[in-house]
């Protein structure tokens, strides 16, 4: 039943594919380089937002996120829908498991870890509304299921919210960051 809905979402957001070379192309564009473009706006938070304590947590949240993902795949295995014989395929993927997908867990991760903090919040909320839009292009590509991107919500705020409890515990690693930080970044 779920399997089911999983494909019907599937094939309702990737029959667009295939069907306009320039949708194709952005579609593309955004489903692979979504995380460069989160790389970017975590470095601006860090950098000129001066939010580095949010930034740091953030990506811690978002290696937890990623090793969990990969904890997860050496226990359950879902194929792909290409690999499954279904949609359109507008960019070549190997052959693994689909879920949680590590793109959209990437950015969501740290979505959700800058949602926790009060300072950064609103960059958090939109960057959890892009990171899920974003992620639906992986879908739209044709390499991942609508439930993967879901799974990776869900595992983005699991490690935001478990990295968030840990944040005080985490201190004297943060502040060492920050130390090595004013060390090579330290205004003339």
């Amino acid at each position: 039943m779920m399997e089911n809905l999983n494909q019907w979402l599937f094939l309702s957001i990737n029959n667009l594919a295939g069907k306009s070379d320039v949708l194709d192309k952005v579609g593309v564009f955004l489903g692979e380089k979504g995380p460069f473009i989160f790389i970017g706006l975590i470095v601006y938070i860090y950098f000129k937002k001066q939010n580095k304590k949010e930034a740091i947590y953030a990506t811690i949240t978002v290696i937890s996120a990623i090793l969990l993902n990969h904890l997860i795949e050496l226990f359950y295995y879902h194929p792909r829908p290409f690999a499954d014989g279904l949609g359109v395929v507008l960019k070549e993927h190997i052959v693994d498991s689909s879920f949680p997908s590590d793109h959209t867990t990437f950015m969501l991760a740290l979505s959700w870890s800058l949602f926790m903090f009060k300072d950064t919040q609103r960059w958090g909320k939109n960057m959890l509304i892009l990171g899920v839009l974003l992620g639906l292009c992986r879908v739209f590509e044709g390499v991942h299921y609508p439930f993967d991107i879901l799974g990776a919500l869900v595992m983005g705020h699991f490690s935001a919210n478990m990295i968030y409890k840990l944040k005080e515990k985490m201190r004297p690693l943060i502040d060492l960051i920050l130390k090595i930080d004013n060390k090579i970044f330290r205004k003339a």
